[in-house]
């Protein structure tokens, strides 16, 4: 049953969820300086400038929310013999990234500035996007649960 299509939407959520460490939430230009959100710290680099820039501040506890998060996805992953356990954990999933984008809504308020005029990045997004797949995943779930019920009758 590993191969089931739940689990694929649940590596999806997990790999997204890893995909926001590395792209930007927010950034925001001010006199030639580009300042970016991540879920690991305040980025700051020259326009024009290649390079990862200067890292200002970092977001240790958001950072870590970031990978926890991700890792209960991909845990649940390997919970497919219990389906109502895989679906507590999945909406458990869904509170908790709800709560975490929350919470780098919070973090982008640290932009040089505040958040206006601040461009939202692809990583504002991501957080939406997995909880789609987490989702997709429940539906999966219900479907594999109606599928067992009724070779059950069956027998």
């Amino acid at each position: 049953m590993i191969q089931r299509v739940q689990s694929i939407w649940l590596f999806l959520a997990a790999l997204t969820l890893v995909l926001m460490i590395f792209l930007p939430i927010a950034s925001k230009n001010i006199t030639g300086t580009e300042s970016e959100i991540y879920t690991k710290g305040l980025v700051q680099s020259l326009k024009g400038s290649v390079g990862a820039g200067l890292q200002l501040q970092s977001f240790l506890p958001l950072l870590i929310t970031n990978i926890a998060v991700a890792f209960i996805c991909f845990i649940n992953i390997f919970f497919f013999r219990k389906r109502s356990f895989q679906k507590r954990i999945a909406i458990i999933s869904i509170i908790l990234i709800g709560a975490f984008a929350f919470w780098c809504s919070i973090y982008a308020k640290k932009l040089p500035g505040g958040v206006e005029g601040a461009h939202f990045e692809v990583g504002a997004y991501l957080p939406a996007l997995s909880i789609l797949f987490v989702v997709l995943a429940i539906f999966g779930i219900n479907k594999d649960e109606r599928l067992i019920r009724s070779a059950e009758r069956l027998r």
